[in-house]
This record gives structure tokens, C-alpha cells and sequence, in this order.
């Protein structure tokens, strides 16, 4: 299973909309839009987990569609880099 990046999303944008979206190219185990966790409101990315060879076909299919007139950014998730806790300062 693969994680995919998708950025530059409309701030309309809901789990079920990327979830439909990405559902067109194969089937979706999880799709999320990341909220800013003080005021609830998308942040503009989001995540979506897909097999293998359906998140291969979904990166080259959906990079750059619009969504709302933006274009999307899809692409494999990177590992989140490990901040240093702020007691190691």
C-alpha cells in the first residue's frame, strides 16, 4: 500500500471529495484532508492511501487535473522529517 501526497487542494475540499475523486482511478483505503487543529480549517493537503499499482496510476493520472480551477500536486508521500523536541535546545 502506498501513501500519496495531494497538495494545492481548494479549501472546500472534504475527505469524501478526494475519496471520490481518487476512486476513479482504483480503490481508496483512506483519504484525508489535514486541518489546522486550532481553527478546524483545511490547511490545503491532504493524504490518500491506495495498492500499490492503483496509487502509481492515480499519481500519473491526477498530477495537475484541476480540482475547483487549482491544479493538484499528487505525488508519493515523503517520510515526515523528526523535529528536535524543544527540552534538546
Amino acid at each position: 500500500m502506498k501513501k500519496i501526497y495531494v497538495g494545492n487542494l481548494p479549501w472546500s475540499a472534504t475527505d469524501s471529495d478526494l475519496r471520490e475523486l481518487f476512486s476513479s482511478v482504483g480503490t481508496v483505503h483512506s483519504a484525508a484532508v489535514i486541518t489546522d487543529r486550532d481553527t478546524g480549517r483545511s490547511r490545503g493537503f491532504g493524504f490518500i492511501e491506495m495498492d500499490d499499482s492503483d496509487a502509481e496510476q492515480a499519481i500519473s493520472k491526477l498530477d495537475g487535473r484541476e480540482m475547483d480551477s487549482r491544479p493538484l500536486r499528487v505525488n508519493e508521500a515523503q517520510e515526515r522529517q523528526r523535529r528536535p523536541s524543544r527540552d534538546s535546545w
